[in-house]
């Protein structure tokens, strides 16, 4: 009977353990794909919000990375048409690093912490109505060190410097560096410059749905009242012709 209980305890422990043990290495396991960022540096794409629609992005980023957000709203349905966009990034503790309440903006600041980062898009100004928004995020490396590690990079390079002062190979690395730095916010201020092309676009265009709308129904309201006028005119001058038998007589 007892090494029947002990065989029974040993293999409820191994059915239970592998079940409920370990560290959980997926640390959004219910978002998809499509919400999680890892690989690539910055994203460019378009999103559509529904009516007080609430969507959010994790981007992953280390500590001392600078992280970046713009948006812009492209279009808006509805009555209101309330461009207005609430954005607000968290960071992987869930502290509130920038909130911005705009059509259009731009987020830029230093990483803290490592880990993922949420970009929130809430469309709760425009009750009744979509918008589609814009997005261009990502991270870049611009030369941030640690403090502990400062120190020791100065040591030597003081003395790689005064053992080779003309080391041109280091000179080119940090000049192509730069250039690689000044290129890539290049490319990210013309992503900016082709958000507001394309809503200049989009309002252009509405503007002449407006346009041609209001035309067609001016052009109808002219119509139809030169038609209303035309027939009280042609009423006025009605005459009726009369019989000897119709004739009033004294």
């Amino acid at each position: 009977m007892l090494c029947s209980s002990s065989g029974l305890i040993l293999a409820l422990v191994l059915f239970w353990g592998p079940v409920h043990a370990g560290p959980l290495t997926d640390p959004h396991p219910n978002m998809s794909d499509q919400e999680l960022f890892w690989g690539r540096d910055q994203y460019d794409f378009s999103v559509v919000l529904r009516a007080a629609g609430l969507d959010c992005f994790w981007h992953f980023a280390h500590h001392g990375e600078r992280f970046y957000l713009n948006y812009m709203v492209q279009w808006v349905t509805g009555v209101g048409h309330d461009r207005h966009l609430t954005v607000t990034v968290n960071a992987p503790g869930g502290r509130l690093v920038s909130n911005v309440d705009d059509a259009k903006g731009q987020i830029n600041f230093r990483t803290q912490e490592t880990g993922f980062y949420q970009m929130c898009f809430s469309n709760f100004h425009n009750r009744f109505g979509t918008m589609q928004v814009f997005l261009s995020f990502g991270v870049y490396y611009d030369g941030f060190q640690d403090p502990a590690k400062s120190k020791e990079e100065e040591k030597k390079k003081k003395e790689e410097v005064s053992r080779d002062l003309n080391n041109t190979l280091g000179i080119i690395e940090n000049t192509s560096q730069k250039v690689d730095l000044y290129v890539f916010h290049m490319i990210r201020h013309y992503a900016f410059n082709r958000m507001t092309k394309s809503a200049d676009f989009f309002l252009l265009q509405s503007n002449s749905q407006y346009v041609t709308w209001w035309s067609g129904a001016l052009s109808i309201l002219i119509v139809t009242c030169g038609y209303l006028q035309l027939l009280f005119l042609k009423r006025l001058f009605n005459t009726k012709n009369v019989t000897e038998g119709e004739k009033p007589r004294c």
